[in-house]
């Protein structure tokens, strides 16, 4: 599965017209356990791994979860927790190849030269905004801390 396309693993891609197959730019991972062999080979031992990296990964999501509206990297973190529970979970691979795909392909539309003009208009208007609010706050009462106003 490549970044550019939405195939499914295991069909070939057809190069338009030609019917050619394209060549995988990206090799993909296997999905499934990445645990060491001796592990895998005892039952007992693997499902406790799996709940050792589970509850490892829902500890550093957590985290995250928490670092959303504090001080702190919250998607770096939440997505570092996803990359833990990858190394165990299909499921968690299959989301964090999916979140790639579409952070890559988000990417690329920011490179387009109509998207990127819009986003700078966009910014521009807002910091015109926020320097009209800045310019009113300090006209209306000087350089004062907002918690030292006294009205």
């Amino acid at each position: 599965m490549n970044a550019d396309s939405d195939e499914r693993a295991g069909e070939p891609a057809a190069d338009g017209a030609a019917g050619q197959e394209k060549p995988e730019t990206t090799e993909e991972a296997p999905l499934g356990s990445r645990a060491p062999e001796f592990i895998k080979a005892r039952r007992t031992l693997h499902v406790s791994w799996q709940v050792g990296v589970f509850v490892v990964g829902l500890a550093v999501v957590g985290a995250g979860i928490v670092m959303l509206p504090l001080p702190g990297p919250g998607w770096l973190v939440i997505f570092a927790g996803m990359a833990i529970w990858a190394t165990e979970f299909v499921w968690a691979q299959l989301v964090l190849r999916w979140t790639k795909r579409k952070v890559t392909e988000a990417a690329q539309r920011a490179l387009d030269p109509k998207v990127r003009r819009r986003n700078i208009i966009l910014t521009s208007i807002g910091l015109a905004i926020v320097a009209v609010l800045v310019g009113v706050y300090l006209w209306k009462f000087g350089f004062v801390m907002p918690w030292k106003i006294d009205q």
